[in-house]
């Protein structure tokens, strides 16, 4: 297991409060960092992840807030810096999706999905940019979607494939503009995760990625050690082809 030592850092993994996030959190918290746990509307639930990240001995607040919406991300960084400190690692988890054939999504679904995956990595990341650069610090992990950079598209969740897409070229880039910041920008890809709601017959390996698999892969980036390695995609996805979706 990789074991990066994150004492003294402040750590943000929006959408904390259940699934992914809140593994991938936690796995921070173990690691030493202190940790803001985010949340739109689980507060009761987001409050229970933060007690459990205080069992790792690290301060845990929660923070509220539409990733989309450019003053509500200013203000849950705002909390952040006040009460813990300014944020050097950044997971931008927030990813909604629309598991239905595009032409039976609304407008309104289809929009909320783009935003979701698009914006929200965007504006989070831009936010914590200064305060990492000034620094000389900073580790931001953006989640994809396993192959979504090599074209992957299927009638059904079209929006959510596209979105990873343009996710994957977002972290490529930002890797780029950073590079002498002391900052690095990478993804990870999963395809199906423990917690999906649906399992395809032919799982590779013949599971789903685990939780502790997308840890071990965030553990990896943000490590110390790891300052050469930006602009990366690591898909845990057990070698899956996606030779049909």
């Amino acid at each position: 297991m990789i074991t990066p030592n994150l004492d003294g850092r402040v750590a943000l993994v929006t959408g904390s409060s259940k699934g992914v996030g809140r593994e991938l959190l936690l796995s921070l918290a173990d690691c030493g960092a202190d940790v803001a746990v985010h949340y739109h509307s689980s507060k009761d639930v987001a409050e229970d992840v933060a007690d459990t990240a205080r069992t790792h001995d690290v301060e845990a607040i929660t923070v509220n807030g539409d990733v989309t919406d450019p003053n509500e991300v200013d203000d849950l960084f705002g909390t952040i810096e006040a009460e813990l400190g300014s944020v050097d690692v950044l997971v931008n988890n927030v990813g909604p999706f629309a598991p239905d054939h595009w032409e039976d999504i609304s407008f309104d679904r289809w929009n909320a999905v783009l935003n979701g995956n698009i914006n929200g990595t965007y504006l989070c990341s831009k936010r914590a940019l200064p305060e990492m650069r000034a620094s000389g610090f900073g580790r931001i992990v953006n989640i994809g979607y396993a192959s979504a950079e090599k074209g992957l598209i299927s009638p059904k969740n079209a929006p959510y494939f596209m979105a990873k897409a343009s996710v994957l070229m977002f972290t490529r880039m930002l890797a780029a503009d950073t590079q002498d910041d002391g900052v690095t920008v990478n993804a990870i890809s999963p395809y199906v995760v423990e917690n999906s709601d649906v399992f395809p017959d032919d799982l590779p390996r013949d599971r789903p990625a685990e939780f502790e698999d997308m840890a071990q892969a965030l553990r990896f980036f943000v490590d110390d050690d790891s300052d050469y390695l930006s602009g990366v995609n690591v898909e845990v996805d057990g070698g899956w082809l996606p030779e049909k979706v």
